[in-house]
């Protein structure tokens, strides 16, 4: 490939994937390797057909000592010699690995990211503009698909992101450009680092691909960089058509939990199926790392399963069945947000802690409207209350015998009967007088405590289920 052909490919891929507008400040990220200074290159030509205004910025991760120093310094100059801004950003990726328990690859990555985001934060650039180049791609979906990816990860690469990343160079390949560079008699610095056959991107490299190429197919980079092609306009359409049915399938709760109904879940294809989990996990946790196929596949038999109830247990998330429910939420964070003890005071209104659930209460005389309580209204004689007013969550072994029964029962068996989902109870209200359970929320007042034609005076409890109003999915949203 001619240097004019490199202009010209590079030049439709910017097009194709609207990569730039007219005016953009692009900050190019330059390693000083071959590929990222080719790009540099070829963006310099390309700047007036958009009216690019270009910098120079590069990252020292300071693992090779002398080395890294004379990379950066060798970016400088390059910046300084073609009249380019020059940015310089800097860590310590081995004390930042060390610190967060990861490996030097996801240090340096991670580090590496934020300088960048930094600057379109700032408002220092509209773009960076990284190195990836055709090549780069293929090793990633081959590298990915031995992990076990599926098709979310197969797309790899992507041209452009939402943060505002773009990668010119991504239908070219890396003996492209260095025939580019030769051509133009362009330096560029090596990183030994790239020739390390202990890291597993230099082996796919150095090994796996050279050995598919020879004894498999010539064009394996190109199929696998096809296959990214592929996988990533599948990506795109299931990222729309899962947002369509999030909005009208997924809930959110007032502690950030995300809640399905199995039976509408279970009558989605299986595709649709793994891919809402997924967005309900990702939407819980925030990304989907450490989260694989065993875990998707464990919350999709919950979902498969006629009834009963179960637990996933995946990174950062906590996925629970009940009853017709399943919930997506933070591990923990039912019980932990459940625990609640309130004075009660005649008249009042309480909002129950990390729930749905409003509670008004106030003394009347029973002529003053009649003993009959109606919908969410329960009424208890204010004369035979035994203590002081206290609204408080469900406890498990609590048991009270609600009007109209000859016997108490436990809440539990309760719950089991109204099919009230488990993560709901932990945050019941109750209301206690003294040390008896006088009022269950939904269940009613207590026998013994309930007002009675002879009552004279009565408290009102009015209790609203759902008063924290639930939130739709953003659009992007055996017993138990």
């Amino acid at each position: 490939m001619e240097a004019g052909t490199v202009l010209e490919t590079v030049a439709r891929t910017i097009a194709r994937y609207r990569m730039f507008k007219p005016g953009d400040r692009v900050a190019v990220a330059v390693s000083g390797g071959p590929d990222s200074v080719c790009l540099l290159h070829v963006l310099i030509e390309l700047a007036p057909r958009w009216a690019l205004r270009l910098s120079v910025v590069h990252f020292d991760h300071r693992l090779r000592g002398e080395s890294s120093r004379a990379d950066a310094d060798f970016v400088a100059g390059l910046a300084e010699g073609l009249g380019l801004p020059f940015r310089l950003g800097s860590a310590d990726v081995a004390a930042l690995a060390r610190a967060n328990r990861e490996n030097l690859e996801q240090a340096a990555r991670k580090a590496r990211r934020e300088f960048f985001l930094q600057l379109l934060r700032a408002g220092e650039a509209d773009r960076v503009a990284l190195g990836h180049t055709r090549s780069d791609q293929a090793e990633t979906v081959l590298f990915r698909l031995l992990r076990g990816a599926g098709a979310t990860g197969l797309a790899a690469i992507w041209p452009v992101t939402a943060e505002g990343f773009v990668r010119p160079l991504i239908e070219v390949s890396h003996s492209q450009v260095e025939q580019y560079l030769r051509e133009r008699r362009l330096p560029w610095r090596l990183d030994d680092s790239n020739l390390d056959l202990r890291w597993a991107r230099n082996r796919i490299r150095h090994e796996l691909l050279p050995l598919l190429r020879s004894g498999w197919n010539p064009a394996i980079e190109e199929l696998l960089a096809q296959t990214a092609v592929l996988a990533r306009e599948e990506e795109q359409y299931w990222a729309e058509e899962c947002n369509r049915l999030a909005a009208g399938l997924l809930q959110r709760d007032s502690e950030g939990a995300w809640l399905a109904p199995v039976a509408r879940l279970r009558a989605l294809p299986l595709a649709a199926a793994r891919r809402l989990i997924r967005k309900a996990i990702e939407q819980v946790k925030g990304d989907l790392r450490g989260v694989d196929f065993e875990h998707i596949d464990a919350v999709l038999r919950l979902v498969l399963e006629c009834q009963g109830s179960g637990r996933v247990l995946a990174p950062g998330v906590d996925v629970c069945r009940s009853f017709e429910w399943i919930r997506f939420g933070a591990p923990g964070g039912t019980e932990a947000s459940a625990q609640f003890s309130i004075p009660v005071h005649v008249p009042g209104c309480y909002q129950i802690p990390s729930s749905g659930w409003q509670i008004e209460v106030r003394k009347r005389w029973a002529s003053n409207g009649g003993l009959e309580p109606s919908g969410a209204c329960a009424l208890l004689d204010w004369e035979r209350l035994p203590g002081p007013l206290t609204l408080r969550n469900w406890r498990p072994g609590d048991r009270y015998q609600p009007a109209g029964r000859h016997s108490p029962l436990k809440l539990k068996e309760l719950f089991q009967r109204a099919r009230i989902p488990l993560w709901e109870r932990a945050k019941w209200p109750m209301m206690v007088s003294g040390s008896e359970i006088v009022w269950a929320g939904r269940f009613g007042p207590a026998a013994p405590y309930a007002a009675q034609p002879g009552s004279r005076a009565v408290l009102e409890i009015r209790a609203i289920e759902g008063a924290a109003k639930t939130e739709q999915m953003p659009p992007r949203a055996a017993s138990n």
